[in-house]
C-alpha cells in the first residue's frame, strides 16, 4: 500500500502538498518543497525555530497482519543543534515518521510510535516523549554520521507497537511525518522520498 510517492505532485509545489493535512497545533511554517533528487521526485523540508507536521488518514487502507512493514527513504543534511529527545525542552527532531493510532481522549489516550532522526539520543533507544505523552519514540538514526546520505528504512509496525505496547494493534489510522527545531530555536533540514506498507 503507497502511502505516497510524489508521483503526482508537481516540481516546485511549496506547502502542505495535495492529499495532506495540517497539524492543529503550534505555528508552523510549512517551509516544504517538492524537489527531484536523483531521478525521483521527493519533499524537501526546512525548518526556522519552528514545528511543522503534515499527516494523511489511512485508516481502513492498512491491515498490519497482511503488510506488517513500513518502508521509507529519508536525507537529513542539518540536525537542529542541541536537539536531543531524552528531554522536554529539547524535543527536537530533522526528521520523523509517525503511525498513530487514536483513542478517545485523543489528547491523552492515543498511541503514537514515532520513527525518528535525532541529534543526540542514540540509535536504537526506545523512550517516551517528554513533551507529548501520547508519543513513544523508536530512534533509527542518531548524529550526522550518516547527514547527506539517502537512508533506506524498513520497520516491521506490528511487531514495534507489541514491544511498545504490549498488545496486538489495531489498524492505524494516520501516518504524519514533519521536521522539528522550535525547541533549541535552531534549524533544520531534510528530504522524505517514498512510504508504503508492504508484506514481510
Amino acid at each position: 500500500m503507497v502511502v505516497e510517492d510524489w508521483a503526482s505532485v508537481p516540481v516546485g509545489t511549496r506547502g502542505i502538498p495535495p492529499g495532506w493535512q495540517k497539524q492543529r497545533w503550534g505555528s508552523p511554517a510549512y517551509d516544504f518543497t517538492a524537489v527531484e533528487q536523483e531521478g525521483r521526485k521527493v519533499l524537501h523540508l526546512k525548518s526556522a525555530a519552528d514545528s511543522s507536521n503534515i499527516s494523511k488518514e489511512i485508516k481502513g487502507k492498512v491491515n498490519l497482519k497482511n503488510t506488517p512493514i513500513l518502508e521509507w527513504t529519508w536525507r537529513v543534511v542539518a540536525l537542529p543543534q542541541g536537539a536531543d529527545s531524552r528531554k522536554k525542552d529539547t524535543d527536537d527532531q530533522a526528521a520523523q515518521l509517525y503511525v498513530t493510532w487514536p483513542r478517545f481522549p485523543e489528547a491523552v489516550r492515543s498511541q503514537i510510535i514515532g520513527y525518528i532522526w535525532d541529534t543526540t539520543a542514540p540509535a536504537g533507544d526506545v523512550l517516551k516523549s517528554q513533551k507529548t505523552g501520547t508519543v513513544t519514540y523508536i530512534v533509527l538514526r542518531s548524529g550526522p554520521a550518516e547527514l547527506g546520505k539517502w537512508v533506506s528504512e524498513r520497520r516491521n509496525v506490528r511487531e514495534d507497537f507489541k514491544k511498545v505496547y504490549g498488545a496486538e494493534p489495531d489498524e492505524p489510522s494516520l501516518l504524519s511525518f514533519g521536521i522539528d527545531s522550535d525547541d533549541v530555536k535552531g534549524t533544520a533540514e531534510s528530504f522524505m522520498g517514498a512510504i508504503r506498507f508492504v508484506k514481510e
